[in-house]
């Protein structure tokens, strides 16, 4: 039996609408795959949408919440306690046992000087590290895969339709919709010569392309192999199916570095809600949720893996209406396998002084990103500060080692 015709045009339009690589020379195709053994992921979830902090992790003993936000208060009913007289929504109840072991954080007063309040600036710096002249157009995350050498065609990961800004950059980054989507439909017995056809189709081209072929067909080749099923009694749902990816690339031993995921829906302006219900409620429970099955499915494995959560700004302290405006400082969520310094970490110097109506920038953005990244990664400071050029890198004790 002739095997089926192929062509770059097919397969182009075909297994690459599933997975898109970003060629370099760094991107290790077929068996070199499982070659690297670098130790541990990092997870950054980006909320798009600018995250209302306050709704998440509150201080009780600031008199100007009750004045200026009396219907977004947290409930101490129902909150958690968190360190330093903070409570937390109970959106976060799925994450409670995290919280008590340690490994769950909260970053208040969050941001940069150099952040606006515009959607599309704030994320692009965001993406990007820093200004984009500063950055020269590459993502913050591939800058970190640099100083993580070389590895799989897994090691930076973006789930989703795009590939994050973040990864973006002359390092090699796949995005994905599902990982179980990466193959080739067709009989078992055309898979294997089928690859060897399509990579002979792009051998020796002197082009790009060739190594974003040959690094897709690299993480096909991977995927083929890779048995997957979560841990008993483990759901996903939201978005927590995004989640789910990782942890099936993790288990399956793919040597994922750094892994993107994006959430959207977070531009509360109307019909926040309260802390016991409402919008913003029902979102903060999809996260937690999702991030609970990830850290439960993976067992073990979560040990070696920092899952920092953060958006491109936070909200106004007052209430505007039933929801909240654009601010400056926000919030950053870190889980880990390893123990955190406190439930409440960084700077807090309390709300008596307000940024212009804002919480003010108590802990900058870039820091706490180099400094979660520098503990998940053992990096020096020297190598942190290539991440974030251009600015001077203060490294935050943010972990108990």
């Amino acid at each position: 039996m002739r095997h089926p015709e192929l062509s770059r045009r097919a397969f182009l339009t075909g297994a690459a609408a599933t997975v898109t690589a970003v060629a370099t020379s760094q991107m290790l195709p077929g068996r070199a795959a499982y070659a690297a053994s670098a130790k541990g992921t990092f997870v950054h979830v980006f909320l798009h949408g600018g995250l209302d902090g306050l709704s998440v992790v509150a201080p009780t003993d600031e008199r100007v919440l009750e004045d200026v936000r009396p219907n977004l208060l947290m409930t101490e009913r129902t909150a958690l306690a968190v360190d330093r007289s903070f409570r937390l929504s109970s959106a976060f109840t799925p994450l409670e046992r995290y919280l008590k072991d340690g490994q769950l954080g909260f970053i208040p007063g969050v941001s940069d000087p150099r952040l606006s309040r515009s959607h599309f600036q704030a994320v692009d710096m965001c993406d990007l590290g820093g200004l984009p002249r500063e950055a020269g157009g590459r993502g913050w995350l591939d800058r970190l895969v640099d100083q993580l050498g070389p590895g799989t065609a897994f090691r930076g990961v973006g789930v989703g339709g795009t590939l994050p800004r973040s990864l973006v950059g002359t390092n090699g980054a796949l995005s994905l919709s599902t990982v179980d989507g990466l193959a080739l439909n067709g009989e078992a017995r055309f898979k294997d010569p089928t690859l060897a056809a399509i990579g002979a189709l792009y051998k020796d081209i002197n082009h790009p392309v060739q190594d974003a072929v040959g690094a897709t067909l690299g993480a096909v080749r991977a995927v083929q192999g890779m048995a997957y099923a979560p841990a008993d009694g483990v759901e996903y749902d939201g978005v927590g199916l995004a989640f789910r990816q990782v942890a099936q690339l993790i288990k399956g031993g793919a040597n994922v570095r750094v892994a993107a995921i994006a959430m959207g829906g977070w531009d509360t302006h109307e019909d926040q809600g309260s802390q016991d219900g409402g919008y913003l409620h029902v979102r903060l429970s999809e996260l937690a949720r999702g991030m609970a099955a990830f850290f439960t499915d993976l067992g073990p494995a979560a040990a070696d893996v920092t899952v920092l959560v953060s958006s491109e700004f936070g909200r106004r302290v007052a209430e505007s209406g039933t929801g909240s405006e654009h601010g400056h400082g926000g919030l950053v969520m870190l889980l880990s396998g390893r123990k955190l310094g406190s439930s409440l970490l960084g700077r807090w110097d309390g709300l008596g002084k307000l940024d212009s109506g804002d919480v003010p920038e108590f802990n900058n953005l870039f820091d706490v990103y180099g400094s979660v990244t520098q503990t998940q990664f053992g990096l020096t400071d020297a190598q942190v500060a290539k991440v974030f050029p251009q600015r001077r890198y203060a490294p935050m004790k943010l972990f108990n080692a």
